[in-house]
C-alpha cells in the first residue's frame, strides 16, 4: 500500500489547553486528536497545515516548526504524519470538515479522552522541544 502524507497541529493556548478535535470518520472515528489531514497537491505543507485547522475547527493559524513525524498503519491505510506546532492568529472556534467536535482541552480532560494512539506521546514530545513556541 502506498502512503499517504498528512499534516497536523499541535496547538496550545495561553491558558495551556491542547487544540483537539473528534474525529468524525475512520480511521479513529470517534476518538480524539489533534486537528490534520491529507496533504494537497497544490499546496506547501505549511499552507496544507493552516488549511486543515481552519476546515476542522475554523482557527486560522501561524504554522512553526515540524514537531514529530508519525506513521499509522492500518489493514487498508498508511500514512506518513507531520505534525507541525502552530498558534491560532484568528478565527472562531467551531467544529467543521470532518470533525465531530473541536474544543480546547486542559490536562485533566485530557486524561479522560479517547485519544488517537501514540497522541498524548506526540503532546508530551511537541510541549518539551518547542515550549517556547507556545508562550509567544
Amino acid at each position: 500500500m502506498t502512503p499517504v502524507y498528512a499534516l497536523a497541529a499541535i496547538v496550545y493556548d495561553p491558558q495551556g489547553r491542547i487544540l483537539l478535535v473528534e474525529r468524525g470518520t475512520p480511521p479513529g472515528e470517534g476518538l480524539w486528536t489533534v486537528p490534520g489531514g491529507r496533504l494537497e497537491a497544490s499546496e506547501t505543507l505549511a499552507q496544507g497545515v493552516a488549511r486543515e485547522v481552519r476546515e476542522e475547527t475554523g482557527l486560522i493559524v501561524e504554522v512553526g516548526a515540524l514537531a514529530c513525524v508519525v506513521e499509522r498503519m492500518g489493514d487498508d491505510y498508511h500514512f506518513v504524519i507531520l505534525d507541525y506546532v502552530a498558534r491560532v492568529i484568528g478565527g472562531e472556534l467551531t467544529a467543521g470538515d470532518d470533525a465531530k467536535q473541536a474544543k480546547w482541552v486542559d490536562e485533566g480532560e485530557l486524561q479522560q479522552l479517547p485519544l488517537t494512539e501514540g497522541l498524548q506521546d506526540v503532546l508530551v514530545r511537541a510541549r518539551k522541544a518547542h515550549g517556547a513556541w507556545f508562550t509567544r
